[in-house]
């Protein structure tokens, strides 16, 4: 799924096919939905009402030797094979996951007292996939995607504004064809908590964890 394909709220998603659970602020390993994803529906589509980017989400990645590293990206899409971001295949993001395509992911929605936290294993997406998403993009944003070298130091933005008008002069023809160092990368989850926040720091926490075709739902303490 688009995170900004939306029928009623810019920025939300509804899960095709379900009706909304009332939300009264609360998570209850009883009444929570048993498929995670649609339960990542749900508080999404209610984050979108009240946040300005629901589909901000941390990203936290380990090099080969288990060095850690984190920093903020955007879901492109989301479905039953995962949670979909798209970067630069030779940046540091990219490098790690490369070398440990493990990953954890967080949003947290602030307004709402809710974070959603996901943990999986983490594969490329398709050339068709990153050439579909690259080609709804904007030109300049096209463009930008050749003049930066992600990750990699640079002299100054001077030299980085000068790449770019390189750049948009060699394309100027209006053909941008996605590089094939840019494309994306799915995390397909085996384990999710939802975290709502209580009061006296006593939150309420509930994690699914993959068991085969099926999830385990436990509470944990907080």
């Amino acid at each position: 799924m688009d995170p900004s394909a939306t029928e009623d709220v810019p920025g939300s998603i509804a899960e095709p096919g379900s009706a909304l659970a009332p939300d009264d602020g609360t998570v209850d390993e009883r009444t929570i939905d048993p498929d995670p994803m649609i339960q990542f529906g749900l508080w999404y589509r209610r984050a979108s009402e009240v946040v300005v980017a629901p589909e901000s989400m941390a990203l936290a990645t380990a090099d080969a030797q288990g060095r850690p590293s984190v920093r903020m990206v955007l879901l492109k899409s989301w479905g039953d094979d995962g949670f979909v971001f798209f970067t630069n295949y030779d940046g540091r993001k990219s490098h790690d996951l490369i070398a440990n395509p493990q990953a954890a992911l967080l949003f947290y929605w602030e307004p709402l007292g809710r974070q959603v936290r996901v943990e999986g294993a983490v594969t490329r997406t398709t050339d068709a996939e990153s050439d579909a998403y690259y080609a709804s993009r904007d030109i300049a944003t096209r463009v930008g995607a050749y003049a930066s070298h992600q990750s990699q130091p640079i002299a100054s933005r001077v030299d980085l504004d000068a790449s770019v008008e390189h750049w948009t002069t060699e394309l100027r023809d209006g053909a941008v064809p996605r590089p094939p160092w840019w494309g994306g990368w799915r995390i397909t989850p085996r384990a999710y908590e939802f975290w709502q926040q209580g009061q006296y720091r006593l939150h309420d926490r509930v994690r699914y964890e993959a068991d085969g075709p099926a999830w385990t739902i436990d509470r944990l303490q907080p």
